[in-house]
């Protein structure tokens, strides 16, 4: 009965663009075993930083926003730049949104970006979930192309959701966090350090 179950599951995440590179079937096969339905991949606070010489590029990217923007790796170029994979839905994404929206307010002078990257919703839920938390920067509404995912998947991927990277000035993944951001302090920090980078 388990194994009729489990793949109409790893279906349905894979339509909804949620089994991003790097996640196994193994993983998905033991959070369903778990048992608790709670219908993402969700990653344990991994904190990875990379050293300038190593670090990679994404391949360019664009989509439109829940504004209905249009927004792209383009727009980002010189600035350090948070880039969060979430959806609604998904507690540790409303559990971390007043912390990234805290650090947003913190580091726009220093011109850091903030950019969600929706992975799941349509722009109005995803507009709707910014209104009720707050949250003033803008988000991708990825989930029916996966361009933002995709662009990433050569490089440094999206493993979970949430997922948060920084971005240095030229564009490279400086920092990943698999999972909630449980400390804000650490994202504060490796922002910090990214902005005061010269190379």
């Amino acid at each position: 009965m388990r194994r009729r179950r489990l793949v109409p599951a790893v279906a349905a995440l894979l339509a909804a663009g949620l089994l991003l590179a790097g996640c196994t079937s193994d993983r998905l096969a033991d959070e369903y075993r778990a048992g608790s339905n709670k219908g993402y991949i969700a990653g344990d606070g991994t904190v990875a930083t990379f050293p300038v010489d190593d670090r990679l590029s994404p391949d360019p990217f664009s989509g439109e926003t829940d504004t209905g923007d249009e927004l792209s790796s383009a727009d980002l170029a010189g600035e350090v730049t948070v880039l969060n994979f979430w959806y609604a839905s998904c507690p540790p994404c409303r559990a971390e949104a007043p912390d990234l929206e805290a650090l947003n307010q913190e580091f726009g002078a220093d011109g850091v970006r903030f950019v969600g990257v929706n992975v799941r919703d349509e722009a109005g839920t995803s507009h709707s979930f910014a209104k009720t938390f707050g949250l003033t920067y803008p988000s991708i509404v990825d989930y029916r192309t996966a361009a933002v995912q995709l662009a990433f998947s050569k490089t440094i991927s999206p493993n979970a959701v949430p997922t948060t990277l920084v971005l240095d000035r030229k564009g490279r993944v400086a920092a990943r966090i698999l999972g909630q951001v449980t400390e804000p302090s650490t994202l504060q920090t490796i922002i910090r350090e990214t902005v005061e980078e010269t190379g």
